[in-house]
This record gives C-alpha cells, structure tokens and sequence, in this order.
C-alpha cells in the first residue's frame, strides 16, 4: 500500500482498532464468568457448553439474514452511515456485565449479546473491507485487506495484555467505555464514502477541498462497473435462497470461493466455540492462561497480516498463498486435538502466522471478481455464508463437544470435536486446490 492509501484509510483503522479492542478484551475472562455464573466451582458445565452453541447457531441465523442486506445498503447510502449499526450495538451487552456477574446479569447479557451480536460481528468487517475496496484500487488490495486484518489483530492483542492484567470487574467497565469511544470516534471523524458511484465522479475532478474524502481511483481498465465484471443481481430486500444462488453461480470462482469460506468457516467456528472448554477440562486452564495463548495468537496473526502477507501476495498470488494458509489450519486444529501437555496449544497456536491469511485472501478473490458498485453486497454475501456455517456448527460440535468432556464417554480422547473441525478445513484446502491461478484475476471484457 502507498503512503496515500494508508493515510485515506486512516480512521477506518483507528476505527477498526477500537472497536476489536473492545470487543475482545472480554475474551480471556469470558469462559470463567460464564461457568462462575452456570456452574460454580466445576471444570466441566455442558449447560455453559451448549448456551454457548445456541448463542452462535442465533447469531449466525441472523447474521445470514442481516449482512447481506446491510451490504447492500451500504452500497446505495454509503459506509459510514451503515457501520453506526454495529459501532453502537456493542455498547450494550458489555455494558450489562460491567455493572454485576452474577447469574441474573448472565443471563440478561446473553440475551442482549445474541440479538446485538447479529448486527455488530459480521456487519462490521462486511462493511470496513467494502470500504477498503473504495479507496483501494484492485491490484493493491490483498496487500490492503491483510494491513486492515493485521490492526484488527493488533486491537485483539492490546486488548488481550489489558485483560491478561486487570481484575474481571474491571475488564468489563474498560471494554464497556472503549465501546462508547468507538462509536464516538466513528462518528465525529470517519469520511463518508459512497461506495462505487463515487469513483466514476472523482476521477475525473480536479483537486478541491474535498478531495480527502474521496476514494482512490481504479486503474484505467476499470473505469465502470460494466468493464470491471458482469452485473450482479441487487438485493432490495431479505435474500431469498434464489438470490443468493444467482450471486453464487455467476462466476466459478464466487462459486469455490463459497464452498471454501463455508467449510473453513464451519471448522473454525467449532474450534472457537470449544477450545477453551478443552482446555478447562483437560489442563484446568484460568484466565491468564487463556490470556497467554490469545496473545500468542493476536500477536503472531497480526505480524503475519501486516507484514508476511505484503511480502507474499505479490510473489505467490491470492490462490496459492490461500493453499498454504489452509494446510496450516488443518495442521493447527489437529494439533490441538491431540494435546498432551499444557504447552502444547501455545506450539499449535503459533501455526496462525499462516492459518490467519485465509480470510482476507478470500475476501481479496472476490473482489476483484466483482465491480465497484457492488463491493459492499459481494462481501456481505460472503460474510452470510460465513454465519451459515457459524448456524451448522453448534448444531455438530457443542453435543459432540459435551459428550467428549463428560464422564460418559467411553474412551479418554478430549480432542475429538476439534479433529473434525480440522477435517472441515480439510474440504475447505480440496476445493482451493481446484482453484486455478487465473479464475482469481479481474474479469475484463
């Protein structure tokens, strides 16, 4: 990225920092609170297990609904408008803990998480890649999508070394008031953008005043919607299953592209979701040592985004560095599922220098399959997708994930839930392998 991009960009990262700041400082302590809140005293709660899968199956539903059409949206009214949604949506739940923990305040900020959750997670990143996509033109843009990645990482590490220091009370108030900053600072200083309808009228201007506030312009070659790719169908409304299809099918490469994200979403999801119940049952992990291995994973994902992908994208390209970033997640999930000492998920955990490169080269696939009037809608479907394998999920891994913890099971092998999220990345790495180098190059007609 140039020196003016990055400066065009700058308050969408100040943005983007804060807001993960505060949304992941509660992370480390989470797991505690809940199982102090559900199940007093004990290592192993399948009650917490399974609220746990039925908040992400809710959120994913309605994130599969929402983010498409919040896409859409905002590609008619414009980014910021549209990312006031999530910005303020997360204040709420965080703010519900921040006043007590106990069992009552639990169950009041689940319920507000859930709702508030289908508007804040996938919207937020739905919307800053769009708006990347505005100001960025196409052949800098996995450099520009894996720097907006590595400072979403950066805002999880410094909130991982807050939480790792501050006392549970304490965490919730901080992460509560760095919500509201966020909201604030969205507000008063991000530049509104307008989405694909204002390259057409900014390259062709003259400096003025406003010249800032407007996105980069895009190479000669792609100087309309028309010659940047086929239309794609616009969604005025909820998405049907119609809707979806037609975007999907429009291109072989949206087509893969879908399949990958869905199944490497899936073997995510229930890799986040159960983790750090594995780790309390088999190693009796506390909150620093949930704090250790996210600042493992938060500082090393965000080295590689900010850093390594730069240097590799324009040596390797989006589709093969794609490949390699699937084997070692694959690698990561079965590491993980064999465990064998406490140390051992801190070795797996450094495998994210890698693994954590999937999403923005998905992300950058796409957009540079779709024109720039329908960045925001492209990655919104994409993001839907993404929440449909987050619904799946629970449904799969929290009563796979219970019954491997409980005293039930016949055999001593914890792991088991995370071995088939590894065999879910696994069909996510066979599909990128039919992806040939020149199906994720610009259409052009």
């Amino acid at each position: 990225m140039t020196t003016e991009e990055v400066a065009g960009l700058g308050h969408l990262l100040v943005f983007a920092f804060l807001f993960c700041f505060s949304a992941f400082m509660v992370a480390p302590v989470m797991t505690d609170v809940t199982m102090a809140a559900l199940c007093p005293g004990r290592d192993e709660c399948s009650l917490a297990i399974y609220l746990t899968g039925l908040q992400q199956a809710v959120t994913g539903l309605g994130a599969l609904v929402l983010t498409p059409v919040v896409g859409n949206l905002s590609d008619r009214y414009g980014r910021k408008a549209l990312l006031a949604l999530p910005a303020t949506a997360s204040i709420v739940p965080l703010g519900i803990l921040a006043y007590g923990r106990t069992k009552g305040y639990f169950y009041a900020y689940y319920i507000t998480k859930t709702l508030t959750a289908m508007v804040s997670e996938g919207t937020m990143m739905c919307l800053s890649l769009a708006y990347v996509a505005d100001r960025v033109p196409e052949t800098r843009r996995a450099a520009a999508f894996g720097v907006f990645s590595g400072v979403c990482s950066a805002g999880f590490v410094a909130s991982t070394v807050a939480a790792r220091f501050l006392p549970a009370s304490s965490t919730f108030q901080v992460s509560a008031a760095a919500a509201v900053v966020t909201a604030v600072y969205m507000k008063a200083f991000l530049q509104e953008t307008d989405g694909g309808a204002s390259v057409s009228s900014s390259c062709g201007s003259s400096g003025s005043d406003e010249e800032s506030s407007r996105p980069l312009c895009l190479p000669s070659s792609s100087t309309s919607s028309e010659e940047a790719s086929p239309r794609l169908p616009p969604l005025r409304k909820a998405p049907s299953l119609s809707e979806l299809a037609a975007i999907l099918t429009s291109s072989s490469t949206f087509s893969r592209a879908a399949v990958v994200t869905f199944f490497q979403s899936l073997g995510e999801a229930g890799l986040l979701s159960t983790l750090l119940y594995f780790l309390k049952a088999k190693f009796h992990y506390s909150k620093n040592q949930y704090a250790n291995l996210l600042l493992i994973i938060g500082i090393t994902g965000s080295f590689s985004q900010l850093t390594v992908m730069p240097l590799l994208v324009p040596k390797l390209g989006e589709q093969k560095l794609l490949v390699i970033a699937l084997i070692a997640s694959c690698g990561q999930a079965f590491l993980y599922s064999i465990a064998w000492s406490f140390w051992v998920p801190y070795l797996a955990a450094s495998s994210v220098i890698l693994s954590v490169l999937v999403t923005p080269c998905i992300r950058s696939i796409v957009s540079k399959k779709a024109g720039p009037f329908e960045q925001g809608m492209v990655q919104g479907c994409i993001t839907g997708i993404s929440s449909t394998a987050s619904v799946i999920s629970p449904l799969i891994f929290t009563p796979l994930t219970a019954w491997c913890l409980s005293e039930a099971t016949p055999y001593y092998f914890k792991g088991v839930s995370l071995a088939c999220a590894g065999f879910a990345t696994l069909v996510a790495f066979a599909t990128s392998i039919s992806m040939r180098p020149a199906e994720v190059q610009p259409d052009r007609k």
